[in-house]
This record gives structure tokens, C-alpha cells and sequence, in this order.
């Protein structure tokens, strides 16, 4: 949980005369399948939410019960969502920052300031500063880690929906053990991320197979 004596970024920012400053964060950047998913948060300056933290440190029953307060609570809320084909296109680190560069510009809201968490500012012409491990230490920022989070989480959940053998409602895309042996059985789908590193492995073995397949013939 962040203190609520430590001394926020926040509070620095409205000390130099921004009203609106937009906490930014992305989920989604390691996993081996679907989306990375950003969002951007304005938080009142005397918001009441309790508890909110890293959306790592959280129960999935708690970012649940913080998301709803988040979005009653927040003057905005943005959200901005790159698929496993522009992260392909473009790489994950250019996907994450466009992803949040389309956060903030879903707020329906003038924003003043940005926070964005992690080393890279994101492509804006708004006043901005990266702040590392931010979602340890900014409101806002943890606060837009618990919406991207929960997001894309419902979103792995509706594509179990549609690829279960892959058990995305429990893994989320990521290389867990039960999700590489999906993959050894079932091969890949179209929300894998073929150029990571697992999913282009499994790619390199089996196409290998199949080349040794041809050579030697596999109709016996």
C-alpha cells in the first residue's frame, strides 16, 4: 500500500501549478500472447480511495473492488489498447508506449501533467516526468496499474472463451509451465506473439519437424 504520509509526486506537481495530473501505466508487457493494455488516471487532488498500491502487490479480488472505486472516484480515465500484431510490427517497448499514449488521449478530461511510470517518457507534447518503480510511490500511477491490470485480465478472459485450451483465464498469456505445454500440443493462435521468445521457439522446433518430415517422408 502507499503511505498516505509519503510525500507523492503528486503533490510536487500541484506545487508548481498543475490542476490535472494524469497517473500512467501499462499490464501486458511480458506475457506470450494478446494485448498490452495502458491506462491513465486522474485522481481528485483528495481522493478517499483506500489501499490502492502496485496492482502486482493485489489480490485479484482487491483490484476488482479498486477499479470500480477508481473509476466512481476519478475526474478520468483513459484507457488505450495495442494487439499482438502491432506489437509485433513495432516491438513490445513501442507498443507499450503507444498504448499509453492512447490512454491519455482517451481522458475526457484537459490534462496538465503526466506521471508515467518506468524510464521512457511517452510520445505527447504534455509535460511529463518518468518516474521508476512509480506505481510504488504515485497514487495515480498505482491507481492506472490497477485499471490496465484488471482490463486486460477481462480481456484474457474472453479470449479463453474462444481458445480454452490455452486456460488464458488462469495464466493471462504468460509463460507459465501450463501454458508452454499448451503450446507444445496445440501450437500457437492468433493472439500468440510469435516473435517472443517461447512462442518463436516453439515456431523454430516445429518448423524444423516439419522440414525433417518432408526429407524422410511422414505417410507411414
Amino acid at each position: 500500500m502507499i503511505s498516505p504520509s509519503h510525500v507523492h509526486p503528486e503533490r510536487g506537481v500541484y506545487a508548481r501549478g498543475y490542476r490535472f495530473v494524469a497517473g500512467v501505466d501499462e499490464a501486458g508487457r511480458g506475457p506470450l500472447a494478446g494485448p498490452v493494455v495502458a491506462a491513465a488516471v486522474i485522481l481528485p487532488e483528495n481522493h478517499t480511495i483506500q489501499g490502492i498500491a502496485d496492482s502486482k502487490k493485489l489480490s485479484a479480488h482487491r483490484r476488482e473492488i479498486l477499479f470500480s472505486e477508481i473509476y466512481r472516484q476519478a475526474e478520468a480515465v483513459g484507457v488505450g489498447i495495442v494487439d499482438q500484431r502491432e506489437i509485433e510490427r513495432i516491438n513490445i517497448l513501442q507498443a507499450s508506449l503507444k498504448a499509453m499514449q492512447s490512454a491519455v488521449a482517451a481522458l475526457n478530461s484537459q490534462v496538465d501533467y503526466i506521471l508515467v511510470d518506468g524510464i521512457h517518457s511517452i510520445p505527447t507534447q504534455i509535460p511529463q516526468s518518468a518516474i521508476k518503480k512509480g506505481d510504488t510511490i504515485s497514487p495515480s500511477i498505482a491507481a492506472a496499474s490497477i485499471i490496465a491490470k484488471v482490463t486486460r485480465d477481462r480481456i484474457m478472459v474472453e479470449y479463453h472463451s474462444i481458445y480454452p485450451q490455452y486456460n488464458f483465464a488462469r495464466n493471462k498469456g504468460y509463460g507459465t509451465e501450463e501454458h508452454m505445454q499448451a503450446i507444445k500440443r496445440s501450437g500457437c493462435c492468433e493472439i500468440h506473439r510469435k516473435t517472443f521468445r517461447g512462442v518463436k521457439e516453439y515456431l523454430s522446433v516445429n518448423r524444423k519437424s516439419e522440414v525433417v518430415n518432408r526429407e524422410w517422408g511422414d505417410d507411414d
